[in-house]
């Protein structure tokens, strides 16, 4: 809306139109660092306006967190059990802040937008429907491992093909002016001033673009990129759809293990999305992103930074009620929806790789969840008090508010690595 709001006074301004000079402070409605700074700070106020509101009507409706019986967690019980019927499914006030947001201050057709938000709004009614079973039900067991993993398959499928397929992504629209963009005269060897044609991407160009060797080539959406690499791994051709699958599914049902203490999952949230906000915004600029750090670079990506300053503002919203000790829990209606969106914005930058060092904390919960269950079965035997993790280092004898921020400590350092990975090459 916004940025409609910059193109209808540049028509008038170019027009000559006279109101158009007195309003032309309008213009800075067009930068991207503006409109991501107001979708941050508008869910922010949105979640401290109508987050009271939400918990009451959450509480008055009854939908309170089901805690696991002592006969199934043993002594967790005793640490967790205060807990229960604090109300559940906070994650609306998440998911529906970043869409009034995305709507106000980004461009929602954009296909980064677009498909972030569709993965983001599809896991979350999954999500919803999941919270509300277990609250109907008054146990922990909610929509069956089977149906939700369907589900989650189904979503993250369709946002695969489109993210593989979309000719603005996957660079199959052909640009029609074949001269390269310069953004800087180069001096030959005989002393004349020439202009290097085949250094930068042409103007209307699409999809994604690498340089390498000096010089601009395309990048199909499916090709893998890693840290510390200037050059595309290989192409994964059409195993790029079960791939990004993957990841937005694992990335999805690895928040959600996250999200088992006050705040946790919410505060890992905030340094994986201003990562990604970041990865975004260079992914989408010519200069920082494609000539100094030879990232991969499509004109259209960096619009995706709105979406995820507008994670990080709900976030810290949610976080100033879902701190310890917790008034509300995102539930499934937010871990799910913030993982996938996550996930999504991983494969939108072209940085599948990196988040496995940037969202390290949500791999790690992962990770415990695989390797207790797999040890369990192999020699029956258990390497952690508890999985997920975090329930281990509370049952060696951790406070929950120590657990809590210390992994706050590492997801921050985390994507400070991931970031500083970008230029060593």
């Amino acid at each position: 809306m916004l940025y409609a709001i910059y193109e209808w006074w540049r028509e008038a301004f170019t027009n000559g139109e006279s109101w158009a000079e007195a309003w032309s402070f309008l213009n800075i409605l067009k930068y991207l660092t503006v409109r991501a700074a107001l979708a941050c700070m508008l869910t922010f106020v949105l979640s401290l306006v109508f987050g009271p509101r939400v918990i009451r009507k959450l509480i008055s409706l009854k939908v309170g967190q089901p805690i696991r019986s002592a006969e199934e967690v043993h002594k967790l019980h005793e640490l967790h059990g205060a807990k229960a019927g604090t109300p559940t499914m906070g994650g609306v006030m998440i998911l529906g802040s970043v869409l009034i947001a995305v709507l106000l201050c980004g461009r929602a057709m954009n296909p980064f937008v677009a498909v972030t938000m569709f993965v983001m709004l599809g896991l979350g009614l999954l999500g919803f429907v999941d919270d509300f079973t277990k609250v109907k039900l008054k146990n922990s067991d909610g929509v069956s491992a089977r149906t939700k993993l369907a589900w989650q398959f189904g979503i993250a499928f369709v946002a695969a093909c489109f993210l593989f397929f979309k000719p603005e992504v996957a660079g199959t629209l052909e640009y029609s002016e074949p001269k390269r963009a310069t953004i800087e005269n180069v001096v030959a060897e005989d002393g004349e001033v020439s202009e290097r044609q085949d250094r930068y991407p042409p103007k209307d160009a699409t999809g994604f673009w690498v340089q390498i060797d000096g010089k601009a080539e395309r990048m199909s959406s499916s090709e893998l990129t890693a840290p510390l690499l200037k050059k595309p791994m290989f192409d994964l051709w059409y195993l790029a759809i079960p791939f990004f699958a993957v990841i937005i599914i694992g990335a999805s049902n690895a928040v959600n293990l996250t999200d088992g203490l006050d705040g946790l999952a919410t505060g890992c949230t905030i340094t994986t999305s201003l990562a990604y906000a970041v990865l975004a915004y260079l992914g989408g600029h010519l200069v920082l992103g494609f000539d100094y750090l030879h990232i991969a670079y499509n004109p259209l990506l960096g619009e995706l930074a709105v979406v995820m300053m507008a994670l990080v503002g709900a976030s810290f919203g949610f976080l100033w009620f879902n701190c310890h000790p917790a008034k509300v829990f995102m539930g499934d209606t937010g871990s799910l929806a913030i993982g996938g969106a996550l996930g999504t914005a991983a494969i939108c930058t072209k940085q599948e790789l990196l988040l496995v060092i940037i969202g390290w904390v949500f791999v790690m919960e992962a990770l415990s969840v695989m390797i207790q269950v797999g040890s369990f079965k192999l020699r029956k035997k258990r390497v952690f008090a508890m999985a997920p993790i975090h329930h281990h280092f509370e049952l060696r004898g951790w406070h929950e508010s120590q657990v809590i921020i210390r992994f706050w400590i590492i997801s921050i350092l985390c994507a400070m690595l991931g970031l500083a990975s970008l230029k060593i090459i």
